[in-house]
């Protein structure tokens, strides 16, 4: 389902114009409520640009779900970095900050495309493929700690990514639709706690 890449940079510029748009829009309409007249409007480009690079909307909306795990890890920086258990509530505290803005609680991106294209054949794997990318960070710090004896060593990294990601997913969603912080922070509480339960001492 790849997209064609830009080789130009006013290729690039008008390429990312394209995706940027795409996604503010889908996160506000949702896929269904988002159509390529109205990403060419907003973006600026032609319909021939358009499918230049986009052979359809699938890719469009592929090219929009790593344009927003780009920017989640990006408002995460600390996720690179997990190497201490202090690292990990770092992290936890960076989630939080981007919730606390004015703006916030703010739903998670992936999660609004989830909800809507969960059961989509073609698109729920591309889903999942980011989500995964976004806990196998939170396993390799796991690992880390594991190699330096400070979590035990039965723990199972994938798993404990996994369930701090479930708890990270569903503190956003109940932090959004109920306009109050603390569900993602109670979240955040319960993740770091549960992997710190399986700390070395």
């Amino acid at each position: 389902m790849d997209s064609q890449p830009a080789k130009t940079p006013r290729g690039r510029q008008t390429r990312e114009a394209i995706v940027d748009a795409a996604a503010e829009l889908m996160y506000v309409h949702g896929v269904a409520g988002t159509s390529v007249d109205k990403v060419l409007a907003a973006s600026g480009a032609g319909k021939s640009q358009m499918y230049h690079y986009f052979k359809n909307k699938d890719q469009l909306v592929e090219a929009v779900i790593k344009r927003y795990l780009e920017a989640i890890l990006g408002n995460q920086p600390t996720i690179f970095e997990l190497h201490e258990w202090a690292d990990f509530e770092q992290w936890t505290q960076e989630i939080l900050a981007i919730q606390s803005t004015p703006k916030g609680p703010i739903a998670c991106p992936l999660g609004n495309l989830t909800g809507e294209l969960g059961d989509d054949p073609k698109i729920a794997p591309l889903l999942d493929n980011a989500y995964r990318e976004w806990e196998s960070h939170l396993q390799r710090g796991l690992e880390s700690l594991r190699e330096k004896g400070k979590l035990a060593e039965d723990a199972d990294p994938a798993r404990l990514a996994q369930a701090a990601m479930t708890c990270v997913q569903g503190g956003l969603l109940m932090a959004h639709l109920r306009h109050d912080i603390t569900p993602i922070a109670d979240a955040l509480k319960i993740a770091l706690e549960h992997l710190k339960g399986h700390a070395r001492p």
